[in-house]
């Protein structure tokens, strides 16, 4: 498996960056999992991002009067503005602005050590720096952000950082 993806990463492909396409991938971080770019135009994007919230910055957290004790489900969206850095547009820093929704399990003190699941609705912004090898199908990433609550615990702050690889197609 990992020879097989180390050929991949080599092999030279003649496909080159391209800012109106697709790409897919995987990010680590917070949130984690499966990551969606939508590039449009000649510096605009759509990133989306479906995984687990809560794993890096600690499962058990205070939340509002009582804690989280688990990894949750998030769905982040962002806006994204992107600049090529370098005249071989290969690095290119970017930032944008979207919103979060997250699940995760809640234990107030009133239910003595039973949990329920909380529903979150919340503000994020991101920023960061995607990088294009040259002749290659995919890129990395490498991102940080903040993601503001405001429904159920208004301004609860989590950061949301993360790096990841995609695939353009």
């Amino acid at each position: 498996m990992t020879a097989t993806l180390l050929s991949w990463l080599a092999w030279p492909n003649q496909a080159q960056a391209q800012y109106n396409n697709w790409s897919v991938g995987f990010r680590v971080g917070e949130p984690a999992g499966v990551n969606i770019r939508k590039y449009f135009g000649s510096n605009h994007a759509f990133d989306l991002n479906i995984g687990t919230y809560g794993g890096i910055y600690g499962n058990k957290r205070s939340y509002r009067s009582g804690d989280y004790r688990s990894v949750g489900l998030a769905v982040q969206g962002h806006y994204i503005w992107h600049k090529s850095l370098t005249s071989s547009e290969s690095l290119r820093g970017y930032y944008g602005f979207g919103g979060q929704i997250n699940t995760r399990r809640y234990y107030p003190p009133r239910l003595n050590g039973e949990y329920e699941n909380a529903l979150s609705i919340g503000g994020s912004g991101i920023g960061g720096l995607e990088y294009f090898p040259v002749g290659k199908p995919y890129s990395f990433f490498l991102e940080g952000g903040l993601y503001v609550e405001l429904l159920q615990a208004p301004f609860f702050l989590n950061l949301n950082t993360g790096l990841g690889i995609r695939y353009n197609f």
